[in-house]
């Protein structure tokens, strides 16, 4: 069910059914007589062939990125782990050269900057909250494979050069996409160091208060200020 479903999606289809149609609408007006049937036949081929070239051929295995499906279930640690490696090991394949080099290394640093917000959440004295926790968790987890699985379903001619509903071809939506969530990171990452450095503060101002008024008390004298006894005479 599967291959045909992709089969029936893939553009290649969808033009030769164009081709098809068109076809069959010429005759249905009365412009070609009895050969239509056989002529939309042709069209049909030679439009999945066109469009085959073009976009390329549909495929009965599923492509690479449809495995890019990650539960947030377990150790948000290793859940996250996995995703992770998931994302950064077919963004280093870059399946047939759909990621252009900028858009190679701008995932591969949005993964370093999850893997050290990781890091620094687990040695901080500060906590995250429930929503930001949500969201650290989600970005490595949902929100990222989800947009790689997303962009890298989008023929490559296609994803530079044709003008999406937003004005922006589907490269720089990408792009801005991964920005976005690079500057959620940070905000999350600044968060922990705000606390550490206020748990910081906090402690250097009770070692302040435990030491620093202390009077200093002087040092005992080491000569004995009592006077021996004189030898009498």
């Amino acid at each position: 069910m599967n291959r045909l479903t992709r089969l029936l999606t893939h553009p290649a289809n969808w033009c030769g059914l164009a081709v098809a149609t068109g076809v069959l609408v010429l005759q249905g007006l009365g412009w070609l007589g009895t050969v239509g049937v056989g002529i939309a036949a042709i069209g049909y081929a030679a439009g999945f062939a066109v469009a085959g070239l073009w976009l390329g051929w549909p495929s009965w295995s599923a492509p690479e990125w449809e495995a890019l499906e990650f539960k947030d279930e377990g150790d948000a640690r290793q859940a996250m782990n996995r995703a992770l490696g998931g994302v950064r090991g077919l963004v280093q394949y870059n399946p047939d050269n759909r990621l252009p080099a900028s858009l190679q290394a701008q995932v591969l640093g949005l993964c370093a900057d999850l893997d050290a917000l990781l890091a620094q959440w687990e040695r901080s004295k500060g906590a995250l909250s429930l929503q930001e926790s949500f969201h650290a968790r989600h970005i490595a987890i949902s929100y990222l494979p989800e947009a790689l699985k997303t962009y890298l379903s989008i023929p490559p001619q296609y994803a530079g050069s044709r003008i999406l509903q937003n004005g922006k071809t589907a490269q720089d939506t990408f792009r801005d996409t991964l920005g976005e969530l690079q500057t959620k990171v940070k905000q999350l990452a600044d968060d922990l160091a705000s606390q550490d450095a206020h748990a910081f503060l906090s402690h250097s101002q009770f070692l302040h208060d435990k030491f620093g008024q202390r009077s200093v008390l002087p040092a005992p004298s080491l000569t004995s200020t009592a006077t021996r006894p004189t030898k009498e005479s």
